[in-house]
């Protein structure tokens, strides 16, 4: 329970701060209007199905924080079966846990083509932080599942890969980065 607390203080902060700088931007910057051209909206349909991507893996969090459940069988072991009294819950987590990796990757380059397609505005900060965000999640999972990985990188790896709150950044980041555009 500290650590949902915890969590939603700095949920408050980020959100909190990031309505100051969209405020700023908005009254500062001009409209960025959207560019309508055949890319661009092959584009926005890739965003979309990252959103659904990022949703996807960051289920897996939300329900671990739910549930209480970091067993490390689960780290060590990706194909562990519970047994069948497993409840739905578990169940669902244990196939969150063997498609993660893949929903990453799958995420990961989505995104990047989201940003390639559609165009990023570098004078708004919100999209070069999303983009850094997207960037630093993205290379350091693949270090933790790169069999060449030393174990000392695969370790800070994993403390720097496996932390909500740059989850929490890349949505809140996101949202009101495409605010400024939309508007």
């Amino acid at each position: 329970m500290k650590s949902m607390k915890g969590l939603l203080i700095y949920t408050g902060i980020v959100l909190f701060v990031s309505i100051k700088y969209y405020l700023y931007a908005y009254a500062v910057y001009s409209p960025t209007h959207e560019r309508e051209t055949f890319l661009s909206e092959i584009g926005e349909g890739f965003g979309e199905l990252g959103l659904w991507a990022l949703l996807f893996i960051y289920a897996r969090t939300v329900l671990k924080l739910a549930i209480g459940k970091n067993k490390f069988i689960d780290r060590i072991l990706p194909d562990y079966s519970r047994s069948p009294s497993a409840s739905f819950l578990q169940k669902l987590l244990g196939f969150l846990n063997r498609t993660h990796v893949y929903v990453g990757v799958a995420a990961f380059a989505i995104i990047l083509l989201h940003i390639a397609l559609v165009g990023m505005s570098m004078k708004i900060l919100f999209f070069p932080a999303v983009l850094a965000l997207v960037l630093w999640q993205g290379f350091f999972g693949m270090f933790l599942t790169w069999k060449y990985s030393p174990a000392e990188l695969k370790k800070f790896s994993y403390l720097v890969h496996a932390q909500f709150v740059t989850g929490i950044m890349i949505g809140i980041f996101a949202f009101f980065g495409h605010l400024l555009i939309d508007n």
